[in-house]
């Protein structure tokens, strides 16, 4: 528990300094997918604490996962994420093992369709995307994966689209998508939506609303000197997760 509020400190104390989804390790808003892309060759390598809330029924503890992420070209997105386990969980305790032991891992694939303003002035811009997307057992009868025994516990499919719409001085940006899988322990299938604002006065600050399909969230993002990049949400407005990923630009 320590080791949480030490984080919690440390990005509350950036963000009041003061567009990654740090949480799956991609690019997106909180938990929502979005359009947006990194600037071409941008690396990210980072970090979250994950409130209990915020994750499959299988992690009934807070967690921790790590990434890296790798922006190929200006359409694809390619990234790798880890999500801890301990060995209580994992029935490991009588065998001497105590904490986190394990971790499940997962690619996240982001693929550009249409650029913002493409094919007309006011074209958004189009990504469909998929999280954790291999599953190797647990598929019951009606085609649903079982909570117990499946794999791709982060499993999503999402096409995404947004647009930054300019008002007075400021822009706000506009995200829609469609989340779908067939997990019964998280649940995907339905519309998502979000708000995202950066404040011309401070435009390292980026504020972000949204429904991610299934929660209500809040939360904020902060980029430190260009390449310490900062996220803070409150799940369902009141469960806390955040995480710091170094951002580095190859070209």
């Amino acid at each position: 528990m320590k080791y949480k509020w030490l984080l919690t400190l440390l990005i509350m104390f950036l963000v009041q300094r003061a567009s990654a989804q740090l949480t799956y390790g991609t690019t997106g808003l909180l938990h929502a997918p979005s359009a947006e892309m990194q600037r071409d060759k941008t690396v990210l390598l980072g970090g979250n604490f994950l409130n209990k809330e915020n994750t499959p029924g299988t992690w009934y503890y807070h967690t921790y996962n790590y990434y890296l992420n790798v922006t190929f070209f200006p359409w694809l997105e390619v990234g790798y994420t880890c999500t801890l386990f301990k060995a209580e969980a994992l029935g490991l305790a009588p065998y001497g093992y105590s904490g986190f032991t394990n971790q499940d891992r997962y690619f996240s694939l982001r693929l550009r369709l249409l650029k913002e303003g493409q094919l007309w002035k006011h074209m958004p811009a189009i990504v469909i995307g998929t999280s954790d997307p291999y599953t190797e057992s647990g598929a019951t009868e009606n085609g649903q994966i079982s909570s117990v025994d499946g794999n791709g516990y982060f499993c999503r499919f999402f096409i995404a689209a947004t647009k930054h719409i300019p008002i007075g001085s400021e822009e706000i940006g506009v995200h829609l998508s469609y989340l779908y899988n067939r997990r019964i322990d998280y649940h995907l299938n339905g519309p998502a939506a979000g708000i995202s604002w950066n404040p011309s006065a401070h435009p390292q600050l980026r504020l972000i609303a949204e429904y991610d399909a299934k929660d209500f969230n809040v939360g904020a993002t902060y980029l430190l000197f260009n390449h310490l990049h900062a996220q803070v949400e409150m799940q369902r407005m009141k469960y806390f997760s955040g995480g710091i990923c170094y951002k580095i630009y190859l070209k």
